[in-house]
C-alpha cells in the first residue's frame, strides 16, 4: 500500500478521497487555490499546498505545478477525483514519467477513450452496438448534414472531446445544422480546445443507464450494477438512483457484460463506467466510457456494500480485486440528489455565498457528501455542487419516503440550492411510476419550478459577483486565450441575457 497520496481535486470529492486514505492508514497532500485555502479538504489533509490563483486554469489545472507538489512531498500516487484533470491523458502521462501511480486508468487508455468517435468504433469491434452515426469526426458541413439525413432527423451534435453535458446540440431539421455545427464546434474549442464534432442519432423519451466497472492489473474486470441516470437537464444529471425501474434481470445480465467486454477491449484498469442509451424497447447503444470515478458512486457503494475509491487505492497499489462477479449483489434501492448552488425557480441561476446556517439530515440510510460548513464562502469560480444526498431504503418507495424526509431537514441558510427542486421531483407522479427519460426534467420544469421574478437585491448581488469577476479577470496577469477559456464559467452560463433584463 502507498504511504502517501496526494489529492488534485477540491470539494466534497477531496474530502472523500482523504476519508478513504484515513481508513487504509494512507497519508495525504492536499493542493488548493488562493481562495480554498480555508476548505474542508485542506484541514483535513496531513500536509496541503497553494498551487496558484482561484482561476482554476491557474491552480487546479496546472499540471506541472501538482507534480512539483506532489514530488516536494514525495508522494507515491496521485488520485485526480472527478472533473479538472480527471480524464487528461497528459496528467496521468506526466505522472508516470515521473514515477508516480496514477489512480486510474493509463495515459494511453485515457487517450484512446477521451476521443468519442474512437470510443464508439472501441465499442462496435467488441460487439456492442453504438448509437447510430459517425464513426469519425466530421469534416464539413456537407458530411454532417449527409450523415443526419442517413441517420435521420433528430440528432445531436456532439463534441468529440466534449464531456459534462457541454458540446452539445439538438438538431431538429437539415435548415438548422450549419448554424448548430458552428457553435458546438465553438463551445467545444472554448471548453476543450479541440473543435472536432461528430453526428448522431436523437432518441427521443430514451433512458441514460450506465454501468460501474472495477478492473485489476491481473486482468479480472466486473461490474457492480446499472445506475439510472435519466434525470438531466441539459444533459446535466441531477438525480441517479440505482437498481433502474426498468431493468430486468436479464437485461442486466446482458448490458453489464457489454461494460465489461468495452473495458477488456482498451485494457482497462480501476474504476470506470459505461454509459448506455436504452430505448423503450429494452434496445440498448453504446453512449461513452467515463474514465474516472462518477459523482454518484455512492449510491452504487449503498447498494453494494463496497467502498469504490478504496478499491481504487487497492488496485493502483497492484493489490487484486477482493470480490467476482458471482460475489456482487445488489441489496435494496438508492436514490442520490445532487445539492447545487443554485436557484432552480430562477433558471438554476447561481448562488454564492457565505453559508450561515447548516443543518445536515440524518438517520438510517441517509448520507451526505459535502464540504460544507457555517461560515464557508462558496465560490464563483467552481462548479455549484455543495453536497450530494444519497438515501438507501429496501424498496424503491421507502427509498423516495426517506429522501423527502431528508430534503426537508436539510436546511443551507446563506445561499439557495436545488433543494426545493428535489422535493417536487420526489412528489411526482410520474417519477414515482418511474416512467422517466432524459427529456423528462426539461418538458416538466416550467412546471416544477415556476419562474419568480428577481428581486432587486438579487439582481445587485448579482451584478457585484460578475463586476468582481471582471476585474479580477481585468488585473490578472495574462492567462492564455485557449487555457482561460477551458475554465468552468458557471457562474456565468446563459446568465448575461436574465441579468440584462434585471437591469
Amino acid at each position: 500500500m502507498f504511504n502517501k497520496i496526494l489529492v488534485a481535486n477540491r470539494g466534497e470529492i477531496a474530502v472523500r478521497v482523504i476519508r478513504a486514505c484515513r481508513e487504509l492508514g494512507v497519508k495525504t497532500v492536499a493542493i488548493y487555490s488562493e481562495v480554498d485555502a480555508d476548505s474542508l479538504h485542506v484541514q483535513y489533509a496531513d500536509e496541503s499546498y497553494c498551487v496558484g490563483l482561484a482561476d482554476p486554469s491557474q491552480s487546479y489545472l496546472k499540471i506541472d505545478k501538482i507534480i512539483e507538489v506532489a514530488k516536494k512531498s514525495k508522494c507515491e500516487a496521485v488520485h485526480p477525483g472527478y472533473g479538472f484533470l480527471s480524464q487528461i491523458p497528459a496528467f496521468a502521462k506526466a505522472c508516470e514519467e515521473n514515477g508516480m501511480e496514477f489512480i486510474g486508468p493509463s495515459s494511453e487508455t485515457l487517450r484512446k477513450m477521451s476521443s468519442k468517435v474512437e470510443a464508439r468504433r472501441t465499442a462496435v469491434k467488441a460487439g456492442v452496438s453504438a448509437i447510430p452515426g459517425s464513426i469519425e469526426h466530421a469534416r464539413s458541413v456537407d458530411e454532417a448534414v449527409e450523415i443526419a439525413e442517413h441517420v435521420g432527423f433528430p440528432v445531436l451534435v456532439k463534441a468529440v472531446y466534449g464531456g459534462g453535458g457541454k458540446g452539445m446540440r439538438l438538431v431538429m431539421n437539415k435548415k438548422e445544422m450549419r448554424q448548430a455545427l458552428e457553435l458546438t464546434a465553438s463551445e467545444a474549442e472554448n471548453s476543450f480546445g479541440r473543435r472536432e464534432i461528430y453526428v448522431e442519432k436523437f432518441l427521443p423519451r430514451a433512458r441514460h443507464i450506465e454501468f460501474q466497472l472495477l478492473a485489476d492489473k491481473h486482468g479480472r474486470i466486473i461490474h457492480l450494477g446499472e445506475r439510472e441516470c435519466s434525470l438531466q437537464r441539459r444533459y446535466q444529471k441531477l438525480i441517479e438512483e440505482t437498481p433502474s425501474m426498468f431493468m430486468t434481470e436479464k437485461l442486466r445480465k446482458e448490458m453489464g457484460k457489454a461494460a465489461v467486454k468495452i473495458a477488456g477491449a482498451v485494457d482497462y484498469v480501476n474504476a470506470g463506467t459505461v454509459e448506455f442509451l436504452v430505448d423503450q424497447e429494452g434496445h440498448y447503444y453504446f453512449l461513452e466510457m467515463n474514465t474516472r470515478l462518477q459523482v454518484e458512486h455512492l449510491i452504487t457503494e449503498m447498494v453494494t456494500g463496497l467502498d469504490i475509491v478504496k478499491a481504487q487505492i487497492k488496485i493502483a497499489a497492484g493489490q487484486k480485486l477482493e470480490c467476482k462477479q458471482s460475489s456482487i449483489i445488489m441489496r435494496g434501492h438508492a436514490i442520490n440528489c445532487r445539492i447545487n448552488a443554485e436557484d432552480p425557480f430562477n433558471n438554476f441561476m447561481p448562488s454564492p455565498g457565505v453559508v450561515s446556517k447548516l443543518q445536515l439530515p440524518g438517520g438510517p440510510g441517509v448520507r451526505v457528501d459535502s464540504h460544507l460548513y457555517i461560515g464557508y464562502s462558496i465560490s464563483v469560480f467552481y462548479d455549484p455542487l455543495i453536497a450530494k444526498l444519497a438515501v438507501w431504503g429496501t424498496n424503491r418507495g421507502e427509498a423516495i419516503q426517506r429522501m423527502k424526509n431528508a430534503l426537508n431537514e436539510f436546511v443551507v441558510a446563506g445561499v439557495k440550492t436545488t433543494i426545493p427542486f428535489h422535493k417536487k421531483i420526489m412528489e411526482d407522479e410520474q417519477f414515482l411510476k418511474g416512467d422517466i427519460h432524459i427529456n423528462f426534467v426539461d418538458e416538466k420544469i416550467e412546471k416544477l419550478m415556476p419562474k419568480q421574478v428577481l428581486e432587486e437585491e438579487e439582481a445587485a448581488a448579482i451584478i457585484a459577483v460578475l463586476a468582481d469577476y471582471v476585474e479580477r479577470s481585468e488585473t490578472r496577469a495574462v492567462i492564455p486565450k485557449r487555457e482561460y477559456k477551458a475554465v468552468s464559467l458557471w457562474r456565468l452560463a446563459g446568465r448575461t441575457r436574465r441579468l440584462s433584463k434585471a437591469l
